[in-house]
């Protein structure tokens, strides 16, 4: 708010779990892969690049008129109400 008027975006990104060096050990962990799973709508635990292109699209002059979003980079996992697949 105090800084809009400059042209100052200010966006954070939500991801769940992405795959990286810091997830190493939870991607060898089939029964906690599993679990979330059940809660991904898309496919999978994240990759770098998804998480990176939304940056990207956050930053770019496609996003000029966002700012204030805290925006779940989760493949659809914050939409989950954590029951398991029907």
């Amino acid at each position: 708010m105090d800084h809009g008027k400059d042209g100052v975006r200010v966006n954070a990104v939500c991801p769940s779990l992405t795959r990286t060096g810091m997830t190493e050990d939870m991607m060898d962990d089939d029964k906690l892969i599993a679990k979330f799973n059940e809660r991904f709508a898309l496919e999978g635990p994240g990759e770098p690049e998804d998480v990176a292109a939304v940056i990207a699209f956050l930053a770019s002059d496609d996003a000029r008129f966002v700012t204030g979003v805290n925006l779940p980079v989760d493949g659809g996992m914050s939409a989950s109400n954590g029951q398991p697949p029907q």
